[in-house]
């Protein structure tokens, strides 16, 4: 199992940017991690994810060019870089672990998830 934990989540204006920050406990490096938003009434969605050791990324088409998956299996953690922000990325961003091989990277089906980070972008 992993357990995860985000940060950095908080009130932007647009146009700024935010780095949000997950910390795993376990094997962090024999999953691919993902994060995940939801916005108020809505399902949540898939943003981005990485693979196992980072090579293979994919992101959703609305934020690609602006928000950028990393990760460090050294210190067991995932970032999200968000440039640009709009008030449309305002939602509670989650992080998520799954079991997967080596240049998987999953866009669904994530077993394992963090409590979330609000995110709220002002006009």
């Amino acid at each position: 199992q992993v357990r995860l934990v985000e940060s950095g989540g908080g009130l932007v204006q647009a146009g700024d940017s935010l780095r949000l920050s997950c910390a795993a406990s376990g094997s962090s490096s024999d999953y691919a991690m993902g994060w995940f938003r939801q916005a108020p009434g809505e399902e949540r969605k898939f943003v981005a994810g990485i693979s196992r050791g980072g090579s293979r990324t994919s992101t959703a088409d609305s934020v690609k060019g602006r928000f950028t998956i990393t990760r460090d299996n050294a210190k067991k953690s995932v970032y999200l870089q968000m440039n640009n922000l709009n008030p449309a990325d305002t939602a509670v961003y989650y992080c998520a672990a799954e079991p997967s091989a080596l240049y998987v990277v999953p866009t669904t089906g994530y077993d394992y998830w963090g409590q979330g980070t609000q995110v709220t972008v002002s006009s």
